[in-house]
Protein backbone atom coordinates (compact mmCIF):
# COMPACT_ATOMS: atom_id res chain seq x y z
CA UNK A 1 0.00 0.00 0.00
CA UNK A 2 1.56 3.18 -0.95
CA UNK A 3 2.49 6.06 2.07
CA UNK A 4 0.01 9.02 2.34
CA UNK A 5 1.94 11.62 3.82
CA UNK A 6 -0.37 13.72 6.03
CA UNK A 7 0.11 16.54 8.57
CA UNK A 8 1.00 14.29 11.33
CA UNK A 9 4.21 13.45 9.17
CA UNK A 10 5.26 16.74 7.97
CA UNK A 11 8.01 18.92 9.96
CA UNK A 12 7.33 22.42 9.40
CA UNK A 13 10.03 23.67 11.70
CA UNK A 14 12.84 22.57 8.80
CA UNK A 15 11.75 25.83 7.48
CA UNK A 16 11.82 27.85 10.21
CA UNK A 17 13.93 30.99 9.89
CA UNK A 18 14.79 30.12 6.16
CA UNK A 19 13.68 32.40 3.41
CA UNK A 20 11.32 31.25 0.40
CA UNK A 21 11.64 32.61 -2.76
CA UNK A 22 8.63 32.10 -5.54
CA UNK A 23 9.26 33.43 -8.09
CA UNK A 24 6.14 34.13 -9.87
CA UNK A 25 3.01 35.01 -8.85
CA UNK A 26 0.89 34.03 -11.28
CA UNK A 27 -2.35 31.57 -10.41
CA UNK A 28 -0.56 28.76 -8.22
CA UNK A 29 2.62 31.50 -7.30
CA UNK A 30 -0.35 33.63 -5.87
CA UNK A 31 -2.30 30.40 -4.19
CA UNK A 32 1.42 28.67 -2.94
CA UNK A 33 2.60 31.85 -1.89
CA UNK A 34 -0.55 32.98 0.02
CA UNK A 35 -0.65 29.25 2.30
CA UNK A 36 2.77 29.19 2.88
CA UNK A 37 2.74 33.01 4.49
CA UNK A 38 -0.28 32.03 6.24
CA UNK A 39 1.39 28.83 7.68
CA UNK A 40 3.88 30.56 8.87
CA UNK A 41 6.87 30.54 6.36
CA UNK A 42 8.93 34.19 5.86
CA UNK A 43 8.24 34.39 1.81
CA UNK A 44 9.50 36.74 -0.66
CA UNK A 45 8.84 36.93 -4.48
CA UNK A 46 10.98 38.02 -7.03
CA UNK A 47 8.85 39.41 -10.23
CA UNK A 48 9.46 41.29 -13.59
CA UNK A 49 9.72 44.81 -11.74
CA UNK A 50 6.73 47.05 -12.53
CA UNK A 51 4.63 43.98 -14.00
CA UNK A 52 1.47 42.52 -12.71
CA UNK A 53 2.30 40.37 -11.03
CA UNK A 54 4.98 43.06 -8.95
CA UNK A 55 1.91 45.17 -8.09
CA UNK A 56 -0.41 42.53 -7.00
CA UNK A 57 2.38 41.00 -5.20
CA UNK A 58 3.25 44.48 -2.99
CA UNK A 59 -1.03 45.08 -2.63
CA UNK A 60 -1.09 41.94 -0.66
CA UNK A 61 1.92 42.92 1.48
CA UNK A 62 4.74 40.71 0.46
CA UNK A 63 8.69 41.81 -0.32
CA UNK A 64 9.18 41.61 -3.83
CA UNK A 65 12.39 41.41 -5.42
CA UNK A 66 13.73 41.03 -9.42
CA UNK A 67 14.15 37.62 -10.03
CA UNK A 68 17.70 37.42 -9.83
CA UNK A 69 18.00 39.26 -6.49
CA UNK A 70 15.17 36.73 -4.66
CA UNK A 71 17.13 33.88 -5.80
CA UNK A 72 19.99 35.13 -4.20
CA UNK A 73 18.19 35.45 -1.10
CA UNK A 74 16.04 31.91 -1.55
CA UNK A 75 17.23 29.34 0.63
CA UNK A 76 14.15 27.56 -1.14
CA UNK A 77 13.99 29.07 -4.80
CA UNK A 78 10.22 28.12 -6.22
CA UNK A 79 9.79 28.32 -9.87
CA UNK A 80 6.01 28.90 -10.45
CA UNK A 81 6.10 30.76 -13.84
CA UNK A 82 4.86 28.67 -17.62
CA UNK A 83 6.55 26.03 -18.15
CA UNK A 84 7.64 27.44 -21.70
CA UNK A 85 8.77 31.12 -19.77
CA UNK A 86 11.07 28.52 -17.20
CA UNK A 87 14.10 27.98 -19.17
CA UNK A 88 15.25 31.00 -20.64
CA UNK A 89 14.79 33.14 -17.03
CA UNK A 90 16.30 30.41 -15.68
CA UNK A 91 19.67 30.98 -17.16
CA UNK A 92 19.32 34.46 -17.66
CA UNK A 93 18.36 35.40 -14.09
CA UNK A 94 18.93 32.18 -11.88
CA UNK A 95 21.51 29.89 -12.51
CA UNK A 96 24.15 31.99 -11.31
CA UNK A 97 22.57 33.21 -8.19
CA UNK A 98 21.88 29.69 -6.58
CA UNK A 99 23.56 29.66 -3.36
CA UNK A 100 25.54 26.08 -2.60
CA UNK A 101 22.85 24.34 -0.53
CA UNK A 102 19.49 25.96 -1.51
CA UNK A 103 16.73 24.14 -2.67
CA UNK A 104 15.26 24.34 -6.35
CA UNK A 105 11.87 23.83 -6.30
CA UNK A 106 8.93 23.32 -8.95
CA UNK A 107 5.38 22.37 -9.15
CA UNK A 108 5.98 20.54 -12.62
CA UNK A 109 8.36 18.33 -13.40
CA UNK A 110 8.53 19.28 -17.34
CA UNK A 111 11.92 21.47 -17.30
CA UNK A 112 14.21 19.53 -15.26
CA UNK A 113 12.57 15.91 -16.83
CA UNK A 114 12.97 16.72 -20.54
CA UNK A 115 16.48 18.57 -19.99
CA UNK A 116 15.72 22.08 -20.25
CA UNK A 117 16.88 23.26 -17.07
CA UNK A 118 20.04 21.87 -15.63
CA UNK A 119 20.57 22.77 -12.01
CA UNK A 120 23.60 23.07 -10.51
CA UNK A 121 24.78 19.88 -8.26
CA UNK A 122 25.41 22.01 -5.15
CA UNK A 123 22.00 22.35 -5.03
CA UNK A 124 18.52 20.66 -3.78
CA UNK A 125 15.81 19.71 -6.66
CA UNK A 126 12.63 18.98 -5.39
CA UNK A 127 9.13 19.12 -6.72
CA UNK A 128 5.69 20.22 -4.62
CA UNK A 129 2.78 19.82 -7.25
CA UNK A 130 -0.82 20.31 -6.00
CA UNK A 131 -3.64 18.35 -7.59
CA UNK A 132 -5.54 21.15 -8.66
CA UNK A 133 -5.70 24.79 -10.23
CA UNK A 134 -4.04 27.82 -8.16
CA UNK A 135 -7.61 29.24 -6.89
CA UNK A 136 -8.51 25.61 -5.66
CA UNK A 137 -5.16 25.55 -3.71
CA UNK A 138 -6.40 28.84 -2.36
CA UNK A 139 -9.70 28.43 -1.74
CA UNK A 140 -9.35 25.34 0.02
CA UNK A 141 -6.86 26.35 2.33
CA UNK A 142 -8.71 29.09 3.15
CA UNK A 143 -11.79 26.72 4.75
CA UNK A 144 -9.19 24.67 6.52
CA UNK A 145 -8.82 21.40 4.04
CA UNK A 146 -6.34 21.83 0.90
CA UNK A 147 -6.16 19.63 -2.05
CA UNK A 148 -4.16 16.62 -2.50
CA UNK A 149 -0.58 16.82 -4.02
CA UNK A 150 3.02 14.86 -5.22
CA UNK A 151 6.24 15.32 -3.83
CA UNK A 152 9.55 14.33 -5.55
CA UNK A 153 13.34 14.78 -5.06
CA UNK A 154 15.66 14.95 -8.22
CA UNK A 155 18.70 15.53 -6.48
CA UNK A 156 20.03 15.36 -3.05
CA UNK A 157 22.50 17.19 -2.48
CA UNK A 158 22.06 18.35 1.36
CA UNK A 159 20.49 14.82 2.51
CA UNK A 160 17.29 16.66 3.44
CA UNK A 161 15.30 16.97 0.12
CA UNK A 162 12.93 14.95 1.00
CA UNK A 163 11.82 16.82 4.27
CA UNK A 164 12.55 19.91 2.39
CA UNK A 165 9.33 18.85 -0.06
CA UNK A 166 7.00 17.46 2.60
CA UNK A 167 7.19 20.87 4.74
CA UNK A 168 6.86 23.07 1.76
CA UNK A 169 4.07 20.86 0.65
CA UNK A 170 2.31 21.33 4.10
CA UNK A 171 3.07 24.96 4.08
CA UNK A 172 0.53 24.45 1.02
CA UNK A 173 -1.75 22.65 2.56
CA UNK A 174 -1.48 19.46 0.70
CA UNK A 175 -0.68 17.16 3.53
CA UNK A 176 -4.27 18.03 5.34
CA UNK A 177 -5.84 15.80 2.43
CA UNK A 178 -2.88 13.77 1.59
CA UNK A 179 0.55 13.90 -0.36
CA UNK A 180 2.13 10.84 -2.62
CA UNK A 181 6.09 10.54 -3.32
CA UNK A 182 6.54 9.84 -6.84
CA UNK A 183 9.82 10.58 -9.29
CA UNK A 184 9.72 13.83 -11.59
CA UNK A 185 9.50 11.59 -14.65
CA UNK A 186 6.10 9.86 -13.58
CA UNK A 187 4.97 13.32 -12.46
CA UNK A 188 5.17 15.17 -16.06
CA UNK A 189 4.83 11.75 -18.15
CA UNK A 190 1.04 10.82 -16.09
CA UNK A 191 0.19 14.74 -16.15
CA UNK A 192 0.49 15.48 -19.74
CA UNK A 193 -0.96 12.19 -21.12
CA UNK A 194 -4.13 13.02 -18.68
CA UNK A 195 -4.10 16.68 -20.06
CA UNK A 196 -3.89 15.46 -23.50
CA UNK A 197 -5.71 12.05 -23.53
CA UNK A 198 -8.62 12.78 -20.82
CA UNK A 199 -8.91 15.75 -18.72
CA UNK A 200 -8.33 18.62 -21.61
CA UNK A 201 -8.40 17.31 -25.14
CA UNK A 202 -10.21 13.86 -24.75
CA UNK A 203 -12.97 15.49 -23.03
CA UNK A 204 -13.27 18.56 -25.58
CA UNK A 205 -13.03 16.76 -28.26
CA UNK A 206 -15.81 14.10 -26.41
CA UNK A 207 -18.50 17.50 -26.04
CA UNK A 208 -18.30 18.57 -29.44
CA UNK A 209 -18.30 15.21 -30.94
CA UNK A 210 -21.53 14.70 -29.39
CA UNK A 211 -22.88 18.08 -29.80
CA UNK A 212 -22.49 17.81 -33.75
CA UNK A 213 -24.01 14.86 -34.09
CA UNK A 214 -27.28 15.92 -32.35
CA UNK A 215 -27.04 19.51 -33.99
CA UNK A 216 -26.30 17.98 -37.48
CA UNK A 217 -29.44 15.93 -37.96
CA UNK A 218 -31.47 18.81 -36.67
CA UNK A 219 -31.94 18.80 -32.53
CA UNK A 220 -31.67 22.78 -30.85
CA UNK A 221 -28.50 23.76 -30.44
CA UNK A 222 -29.35 24.55 -27.28
CA UNK A 223 -30.39 21.32 -26.40
CA UNK A 224 -27.69 19.28 -27.39
CA UNK A 225 -25.16 22.08 -25.33
CA UNK A 226 -27.18 21.08 -22.46
CA UNK A 227 -27.13 17.35 -22.92
CA UNK A 228 -23.55 16.91 -24.03
CA UNK A 229 -21.66 20.01 -21.98
CA UNK A 230 -23.90 21.43 -19.00
CA UNK A 231 -24.70 18.29 -17.09
CA UNK A 232 -21.26 17.00 -17.66
CA UNK A 233 -20.48 18.60 -14.27
CA UNK A 234 -23.03 16.88 -12.27
CA UNK A 235 -21.75 13.65 -13.49
CA UNK A 236 -18.15 15.02 -12.82
CA UNK A 237 -19.20 16.04 -9.76
CA UNK A 238 -20.75 12.64 -8.87
CA UNK A 239 -17.70 10.90 -9.80
CA UNK A 240 -15.52 12.85 -8.10
CA UNK A 241 -17.56 12.14 -4.78
CA UNK A 242 -18.71 8.64 -5.10
CA UNK A 243 -16.28 7.28 -7.64
CA UNK A 244 -17.41 5.13 -11.08
CA UNK A 245 -19.87 3.10 -9.23
CA UNK A 246 -20.61 5.63 -6.86
CA UNK A 247 -22.47 7.45 -9.83
CA UNK A 248 -23.94 4.95 -11.99
CA UNK A 249 -25.89 3.91 -8.50
CA UNK A 250 -26.59 8.30 -8.21
CA UNK A 251 -28.37 8.03 -12.20
CA UNK A 252 -31.25 6.61 -13.78
CA UNK A 253 -31.51 3.19 -14.48
CA UNK A 254 -32.14 3.44 -17.87
CA UNK A 255 -28.85 6.23 -17.79
CA UNK A 256 -26.95 3.38 -16.23
CA UNK A 257 -28.21 0.43 -18.79
CA UNK A 258 -27.31 2.59 -21.65
CA UNK A 259 -24.00 4.04 -20.42
CA UNK A 260 -22.49 0.76 -19.62
CA UNK A 261 -23.60 -0.94 -22.63
CA UNK A 262 -23.02 1.86 -25.26
CA UNK A 263 -20.08 3.50 -23.63
CA UNK A 264 -18.04 0.62 -25.11
CA UNK A 265 -18.70 1.80 -28.58
CA UNK A 266 -17.05 5.45 -27.83
CA UNK A 267 -13.89 4.23 -26.18
CA UNK A 268 -12.84 1.19 -28.17
CA UNK A 269 -9.71 -1.14 -28.21
CA UNK A 270 -8.41 1.65 -31.28
CA UNK A 271 -8.81 4.55 -28.69
CA UNK A 272 -6.39 2.56 -26.44
CA UNK A 273 -4.16 2.05 -29.01
CA UNK A 274 -3.99 5.51 -29.68
CA UNK A 275 -3.76 6.64 -26.63
CA UNK A 276 -0.83 4.15 -25.61
CA UNK A 277 1.16 5.91 -29.08
CA UNK A 278 0.19 9.26 -27.37
CA UNK A 279 1.84 7.74 -24.21
CA UNK A 280 5.08 6.88 -26.50
CA UNK A 281 5.41 10.27 -28.05
CA UNK A 282 5.46 11.85 -24.57
CA UNK A 283 7.89 9.55 -22.88
CA UNK A 284 10.30 9.55 -26.06
CA UNK A 285 10.52 13.37 -25.70
CA UNK A 286 8.20 13.67 -28.53
CA UNK A 287 6.00 15.73 -27.36
CA UNK A 288 8.28 18.18 -25.56
CA UNK A 289 10.54 18.97 -28.70
CA UNK A 290 6.91 19.36 -30.62
CA UNK A 291 5.51 22.14 -27.65
CA UNK A 292 9.35 23.57 -27.61
CA UNK A 293 9.64 24.14 -31.28
CA UNK A 294 5.67 25.38 -31.13
CA UNK A 295 6.60 27.88 -28.26
CA UNK A 296 9.74 28.99 -29.98
CA UNK A 297 7.35 29.65 -33.30
CA UNK A 298 5.62 32.15 -31.16
CA UNK A 299 2.67 29.41 -30.95
CA UNK A 300 1.23 29.85 -34.65
CA UNK A 301 -0.51 26.59 -34.04
CA UNK A 302 -1.54 27.20 -30.87
CA UNK A 303 -2.97 30.60 -32.06
CA UNK A 304 -4.61 28.81 -35.04
CA UNK A 305 -6.08 25.86 -33.15
CA UNK A 306 -7.79 28.75 -30.41
CA UNK A 307 -9.15 31.25 -32.85
CA UNK A 308 -11.04 27.63 -34.71
CA UNK A 309 -12.30 26.53 -31.86
CA UNK A 310 -13.62 29.47 -30.33
CA UNK A 311 -15.70 30.16 -33.48
CA UNK A 312 -17.12 26.84 -33.04
CA UNK A 313 -21.24 26.66 -32.54
CA UNK A 314 -20.73 25.37 -29.22
CA UNK A 315 -18.61 28.20 -27.76
CA UNK A 316 -21.85 30.96 -28.89
CA UNK A 317 -24.50 28.61 -28.14
CA UNK A 318 -22.66 28.29 -24.36
CA UNK A 319 -22.41 32.10 -24.11
CA UNK A 320 -25.73 32.95 -24.73
CA UNK A 321 -27.38 29.86 -22.02
CA UNK A 322 -24.89 31.07 -19.53
CA UNK A 323 -25.83 35.05 -19.93
CA UNK A 324 -29.51 33.94 -19.53
CA UNK A 325 -28.93 31.02 -16.11
CA UNK A 326 -26.64 33.44 -14.36
CA UNK A 327 -26.04 37.15 -15.87
CA UNK A 328 -24.22 38.49 -12.71
CA UNK A 329 -21.20 35.59 -12.95
CA UNK A 330 -20.88 36.22 -16.74
CA UNK A 331 -20.58 39.88 -16.39
CA UNK A 332 -18.14 39.86 -13.02
CA UNK A 333 -15.62 37.12 -15.19
CA UNK A 334 -15.84 39.07 -18.63
CA UNK A 335 -14.34 42.32 -16.05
Amino acid sequence: MIKVYRDADINLSVLKDKTIAIIGYGSQGRAQALNMRDSGLNVIIGAREGGFSWKKASEEAFEVYVISEAAKMGDVVHLLIPDQMQPEVYDTEMHENLRRGCTLSFSHAFNIHFGQIVPPDYVDVIMIAPKGPGVTVREAYTRGSGVPGLFAVAQDYTGRAKETALALGGAVGLSRVGMIETTFREEVETDLFGEQAVLCGGVSELIKAGFETLVEVGYQPEVAYYECLNELKLIVDLIWSKGLEGMWCSVSNTAEYGGRTKGKMIVTEETKKTMKRMLEDIQTGRFAREWIMEYKSNCAVLKTLRKRDGDHLIEKVGKRLREVACPEKVSRDQQ
